[in-house]
């Protein structure tokens, strides 16, 4: 699709309904991501999310998808150890997962793990910029590649990656001219949060998109429905109706769902 220049599109899904919806909007890729320990689980990091909730979030997102291309994130300690368990675990969510790639935050400290990945036959992400799963070691969830030394490390990071057999990369909350350096070098596909247009593709939070997490909003998402508040005011409805006696008021019968 970077060759075509076509843009490319994802966002996050995490159960089978969502995920159905999703895939019948037209997205490129679906990405079972560790944010669901934020937005679904309640944490307020993505670091307790394991490796099984993944699996099993994972599991449901396959089912409901068509088309879209399956990414799981590797969660936190899942491909740090070593090698090997890298491996197992990758392998883990292909196979009782059903994703057809995986995810990795970091850059250099990973290339052993990304090369062996992709030897053995599983496709890899990367994950360059604001790296969620190290948001302590960076100081809290700030902006990345405001400093040359830390852009040259990013940009020399991508590129390793890319060598390395990554089949593309998410860049998020980084500098907008770092984005375009990267995306402009690289010969695989570079998908952007917060980083900008110049990437080639985009990709958000599904809950953040559609007005389903209200704790709070990152300055770069565009929020393109407001279903919280819907649902809030449905179930207000409901509340009412079965209070007032208005609901139900006859039997209720199956509804054939549309397809």
């Amino acid at each position: 699709m970077k060759q075509r220049g076509n843009k490319i599109c994802m966002l996050t899904a995490y159960d089978a309904t969502m995920a159905r919806l999703l895939d019948r909007g037209g997205l490129d890729a679906l990405l079972v991501g560790d944010s669901l320990g934020m937005v679904i689980l309640g944490h307020e990091t993505t670091l307790p999310v394991t490796l099984d909730a993944i699996i099993h979030h994972t599991r449901a997102v396959s089912r409901g998808t068509e088309r879209a291309l399956v990414v799981a994130d590797m969660p936190f300690l899942t491909y740090e150890v070593s090698v090997s368990e890298a491996v197992r675990n990758a392998g883990r969510l292909l196979q009782e997962g059903g994703a057809q790639a995986v995810k990795i935050e970091g850059g250099r400290p990973v290339l052993d793990v990304v090369q062996r990945l992709v030897s053995v036959g599983i496709p890899v992400m990367g994950h360059l910029g604001l790296l969620p799963q190290s948001v302590h070691q960076m100081g809290g969830y700030l902006k990345r590649g405001t400093r040359l030394d830390e852009r040259e490390a990013i940009l020399a990071d991508a590129i390793a990656l890319e060598r390395a057999g990554a089949f593309a990369i998410v860049l998020e909350s980084m500098a907008p001219e770092l984005a375009g350096t990267i995306t402009s070098q690289l010969h695989i596909p570079t998908i952007g949060i917060g980083a900008g247009p110049d990437c080639d593709g985009q990709i958000l939070v599904s809950y953040d998109m559609l007005g389903l997490f209200d704790q709070f909003v990152p300055s770069f998402v565009k929020q393109y429905a407001r279903l919280g508040e819907t649902i809030v005011s449905a179930t207000h409805a409901y509340v009412e109706d079965v209070r007032m006696g208005r609901y139900p008021l006859e039997p209720t019968r199956a509804r054939t769902p549309v397809a």
